[in-house]
């Protein structure tokens, strides 16, 4: 037998830690209630069943789910960033903290804009900018590159703060140019939030290769396969006589479109709906596609 492998071998060990009955699980389990997103239309999109006088109905949660991990997927100049720049003032707004890690661009040009998209939701920002915490990875290689410091830096936060609302922008970028690596660090990251009772957006950017509503990111199905679910988002330039009878739109026209692909902890409307980018550079969730 081969000295390496007799070296390396062990017995199996019985993780009896692991093992619960239902009801102790959920007894551990956190009551899950809807957080509103500041995203006109995307609310009423996630519901929730009930048992009333013997039947069984649908009632809307009035948000995301609270403690869900989502991702939030689509090509360039589809309105990801917006979308989570819109969450994160919502949050901040209504007076919980929110840890916004940027992996894109540096945190002074990230507040910049989201005292923008403060002002077009009709908010005061200075009344609440220090609700939102954020984590500068895109000045910091260190915690690009090393996954243990940026988990470090985050938990000194969200115990420092009282976080209980998480944003990365992007998490593609957390493994660019290694994406052998990208489940591996997508699931450290998902298992970190579970552990801290966070509800986190994780923008994630697609390949221009990719079709348009897939749930697929960079990185493969890393991201989608592992959090609690994908919105993803899109956008198709109406350049054939069958797309603009389908979309109902002239030729030359862009057509935004979203899609919630998934939700483990709710139930969802499983439709394609028509997305808007306002003038005002706010996302809002319209009618679906028929």
């Amino acid at each position: 037998m081969n000295k390496e492998f007799i070296q390396e071998y062990r017995e199996p060990k019985i993780v009896k830690e692991s093992i619960f009955t239902g009801s102790q699980a959920l007894a551990k389990s956190p009551k899950i209630y809807g957080v509103p997103t500041g995203i006109e239309g995307l609310d009423n999109l996630f519901f929730t069943v009930e048992v009333e006088n013997g039947k069984v109905i649908k009632k809307t949660l009035g948000g995301i789910p609270a403690y869900s991990v989502f991702n939030i997927t689509g090509v360039s100049d589809t309105g990801k960033s917006l979308m989570v720049e819109q969450f994160t003032v919502e949050q901040a707004h209504k007076g919980h903290k929110v840890a916004f890690i940027t992996v894109e661009s540096p945190a002074n040009f990230v507040i910049a804009s989201m005292k923008l998209r403060a002002t077009a939701m009709g908010y005061n920002f200075e009344e609440f900018e220090d609700n939102i915490i954020l984590i500068d990875a895109a000045s910091h290689s260190v915690l690009r590159e090393n996954i243990p410091d940026l988990l470090a830096t985050l938990s000194y936060a969200i115990k420092e703060y009282h976080i209980k609302f998480t944003i990365i922008d992007s998490i593609t970028g957390l493994f660019e140019n290694k994406e052998v690596m990208a489940r591996t660090i997508v699931r450290r990251m998902f298992n970190f939030m579970k552990k801290w009772y966070q509800t986190a957006l994780f923008v994630s950017q697609k390949r221009s290769g990719h079709e348009e509503l897939t749930a697929e990111a960079a990185g493969g199905y890393a991201v989608g396969h592992i959090v609690d679910g994908t919105m993803v988002l899109a956008k198709e330039l109406i350049d054939s006589g069958y797309k603009a009878k389908l979309y109902k739109r002239d030729i030359g026209d862009i057509v935004r479109l979203f899609r919630i692909d998934g939700c483990r902890m709710s139930g969802h409307d499983t439709r394609t709906h028509f997305m808007e980018i306002t003038e005002t550079g706010l996302v809002k969730i319209l009618e679906p596609v028929k």
